[in-house]
């Protein structure tokens, strides 16, 4: 099959993704093939490719790749014959139509795992970094961390979902919110993960305010978008917020974000990734303003995310890119030239 491969850590300017044809992965035990049909290009495909994550977790030579859409097109053998739970609850089988996410896989026996923490298992392995990921004509995945996908969004907008949206739920879930009728919600950077997150809080009835670069792509899609105030990324908002989701990877963002909060507000850190945090005066935390950071989604978070977003009307704004121009489609992504979400076109 064709593949995209990485063998090494390099910039993404040296475009390392090198073009190769490698053998269809077959499925193990519990385990379902699917065939590719598209998948999302994301922040943490760079941070993979350019070796800003654990060097000691990184496995090579790897496809990357974590917002995969596809078909399932075979079981492995006993799962044929005899379906786990999970499949039969959610009649898993040949042709349906499924997504897979970042979290590939986690060990479900440890003290997270057991306690609905599986985002933070210790063992947990990851699509396109630790295991092979989309940017290939076929993937394999646990059967159990596959999602059922929305029928109302084609293939290309729907992969988006499964990592900007499924991350950006979770860092609304960790705001700390009760009551979003009339609340105020700050987003720091609108990319991927931002133009989705607007419209889940828009949507439970949050005023939304953006500051981030990019007057012609991020700022004008956020006023699209029905943000109530847009400005730049050091833009003080016009009212104290009560909770802010920086998604851009810029550590020198947190002290203005803290100074935009009211008492008692919270700030969620939602990349993987993120540069170096300068020294922070404790009259920022002062007035119990917290700061909370964001470690991967459950599966809980996926299902949830993709149920209210379908009811929601979700839609993502997406650029489209053939599978062989994925080293450009991510120097677009690093330089911000993206409007909303890339994806490939695979299958």
């Amino acid at each position: 099959m064709k593949a995209y491969v990485l063998h090494n850590i390099a910039p993404i300017t040296d475009k390392p993704l090198h073009d190769e044809d490698v053998d269809k992965p077959t499925p193990q035990a519990g385990e379902v093939l699917i065939r590719v049909r598209a998948c999302g290009v994301c922040r943490t495909d760079l941070h993979v490719i350019e070796g800003e994550l654990d060097p000691e977790k990184s496995t090579f030579p790897i496809i990357p790749g974590h917002q995969i859409v596809g078909e399932v097109v075979k079981l492995d053998e006993e799962q044929a014959l005899t379906p786990t739970l999970s499949q039969r609850e959610r009649g898993l089988k040949i042709g349906d139509r499924v997504g897979v996410a970042w979290l590939h896989g986690t060990c479900q026996q440890c003290r997270y795992c057991t306690t609905g923490k599986e985002n933070l298992c210790d063992s947990a392995r990851f699509t396109g970094w630790t295991e092979h990921g989309g940017y290939a004509e076929y993937v394999v995945a646990p059967a159990d961390f596959v999602y059922s996908l929305p029928s109302a969004l084609d293939d290309f907008q729907v992969a988006p979902l499964l990592c900007a949206g499924i991350i950006g739920y979770r860092c609304l879930r960790q705001c700390g919110i009760e009551n979003w009728a009339g609340a105020r919600l700050g987003l720091y950077g609108f990319g991927a993960a931002g133009h989705i997150a607007i419209q889940i809080a828009k949507a439970r009835g949050a005023d939304v305010y953006v500051c981030t670069r990019d007057r012609d792509r991020h700022q004008k899609l956020a006023e699209e978008l029905g943000a109530a105030w847009v400005g730049g990324t050091v833009e003080q908002p016009p009212v104290p917020l009560d909770a802010s989701i920086i998604f851009a990877p810029a550590g020198e963002i947190i002290p203005l974000a803290l100074a935009a909060l009211d008492k008692g507000g919270s700030l969620v850190l939602g990349g993987i990734h993120m540069s170096p945090t300068p020294p922070l005066e404790y009259a920022l935390l002062y007035h119990e303003r917290v700061i909370r950071s964001v470690a991967n989604n459950t599966r809980e978070d996926g299902r949830e995310f993709l149920a209210e977003a379908a009811q929601a009307g979700i839609t993502t704004h997406i650029e489209r890119f053939p599978l062989d121009q994925v080293n450009e489609a991510l120097i677009a992504l690093k330089h911000d030239a993206i409007k909303g979400a890339a994806v490939l076109e695979v299958g």
